[in-house]
């Protein structure tokens, strides 16, 4: 390795690494979380079988699970302008990541519900416990268990799916050496350098998975109610 290379790659690392500090984390934490939420309403929804509702949500996870994450960005953030909506380049990558990310967690989500004995929720009815309620004492907090693991596996994806924001012009950590490359032309190096920091990211992930999963093992089943 040449002087000049170590040099660049020393230079750049702190640049690639703040920017996935300052962007590519945050990003990755409030479009997961979204997303989250999102899938916990579209299970429910499923779930409890509300007519209409559970049409518009099944439609909308055929229609995200079924296109491209990278077509989904270019028609929010390229398209829309052309009937009015304009919407900055971060946020909307979060709302892209979110909506594209819920789809998918809320079918973890929805079988992890479905795999709950149905009897918890007969014995919470019979306790005079509305749906709401089973679903937030009972329920979810089973289901959280079993589809702990795959959510897990979701915000790893998703950490690396962050990369395709440089496309919208997010300045995350990217794009960042895509500058960098742009200014030195070692592509080899600095894209080496940046696909470390992302599995060092994701290292990290998958140890606080694996925790999760051993907390989760220990404790004694959560709230339960036998009929």
């Amino acid at each position: 390795m040449s002087e000049r290379l170590l040099n660049i790659l020393i230079t750049s690392f702190p640049r690639i690494l703040g920017q996935g500090l300052l962007v590519t984390l945050p990003l990755t934490a409030a479009a997961f979380s979204l997303a989250l939420v999102i899938a916990v309403v579209c299970a429910m929804i499923q779930v409890a079988n509300i007519r209409g509702l559970k049409q518009v949500v099944r439609f909308y996870i055929w229609v995200v699970r079924g296109t491209p994450l990278l077509v989904q960005l270019y028609l929010v953030y390229f398209g829309l302008p052309n009937l009015g909506i304009v919407l900055p380049a971060l946020p909307c990558a979060l709302l892209v990541f979110a909506f594209n990310e819920g789809a998918y967690c809320a079918e973890t989500v929805r079988a992890a519900i479905e795999a709950v004995p149905q009897g918890q929720m007969e014995a919470g009815y019979c306790v005079g416990m509305s749906y709401l309620q089973i679903m937030r004492r009972i329920v979810l907090p089973q289901a959280f268990r079993t589809a702990f693991p795959p959510l897990s596996n979701s915000l790893i994806s998703m950490v690396k799916d962050t990369s395709l924001a440089a496309d919208i012009t997010v300045m995350e950590m990217f794009m960042a050496t895509q500058r960098v490359v742009g200014r030195t032309y070692e592509a080899l190096a600095l894209y080496m350098e940046v696909a470390v920091i992302y599995l060092f990211f994701c290292t990290i992930i998958t140890k606080l998975q694996a925790l999760g999963e051993k907390k989760l093992s220990q404790m004694n089943g959560g709230v339960v109610i036998r009929a």
